[in-house]
């Protein structure tokens, strides 16, 4: 999963060289990372196909692929932070889960542009490169900086947006929109933020972020109790510390 990743990251990163010398003209880059992003799928899954020719394959650029194996799938986003990408921002990861039995237990996280590999397994922890992760250890929500994502234009939940940061902003350090849900759980793992909330997500959004956060220390949950953040497409996690209060603002507004 990580060499996987890895390699296309590094095809991301060669194009990603190029969309800064596209911002000028008429279309803007789009085209050309619509190709980028379709080229670094297609890495991905030859790569994971080749190794599990058995296993089921979702990814966010191809056809859901039925494996002979009914009990494991991979799950994909070969260009995390379309938008960022476009846009010639350095903020833009490959993501790759393993689920095994309705259970994601395997996830890598690849941040071509830093080379940072965030991953973890279930029962091993959770690293990035070399380095353990562990979730910060803030306790309250007065020191914590919370990472979400925005809605775009023409998005009917911007009236809800504006209501979870109306009710956090006034107790807490700050919110960043940094615009690649999978990266916002990474940094929960890394303690670089305290806590992410996110609604109107896909599966591959968030299948990796799961268990690097989980294996980190950290907890996540779908937003409404009881709901299954696979199926609904909502997650609120944080630290260990922080995770209830955080959960009680985010949830009261919903």
């Amino acid at each position: 999963m990580i060499a996987t990743a890895r390699k296309a990251g590094r095809a991301l990163a060669k194009d990603f060289r190029e969309v800064a010398n596209l911002q000028v003209s008429v279309t803007g880059a789009s085209d050309f990372v619509a190709r980028a992003d379709m080229h670094a799928d297609k890495v991905v899954k030859e790569e994971l196909l080749a190794a599990r020719p058995t296993y089921g394959y979702l990814a966010a650029e191809s056809a859901e692929i039925e494996g002979k194996d009914p009990t494991r799938r991979w799950i994909v986003d070969a260009m995390v932070g379309v938008t960022n990408f476009q846009h010639g921002m350095p903020h833009y990861a490959v993501t790759i889960a393993l689920e095994h039995k309705g259970e994601i237990i395997a996830g890598v996280i690849y941040d071509a542009a830093q080379d940072e590999c965030f991953f973890a397994e279930k029962g091993q922890g959770a690293w990035m490169n070399e380095t353990r992760m562990r979730v910060s250890g803030r306790r309250s929500l007065s020191d914590c900086v919370f990472a979400t994502g925005l809605p775009s234009a023409g998005r009917s939940d911007l009236p809800q947006a504006l209501t979870d940061l109306a009710q956090l902003l006034p107790v807490s350090s700050g919110v960043r929109n940094l615009g690649a849900a999978a990266l916002d759980m990474a940094y929960v793992a890394a303690g670089r933020v305290d806590g992410f909330w996110g609604r109107r997500l896909q599966l591959w959004d968030v299948a990796a972020g799961m268990i690097i956060v989980k294996e980190a220390g950290g907890f996540s949950e779908p937003i409404q109790p009881g709901g299954d953040v696979l199926q609904d497409g909502t997650v609120i996690a944080a630290n260990d510390q922080v995770f209830a209060p955080f959960c009680k603002i985010i949830r009261k507004g919903s």
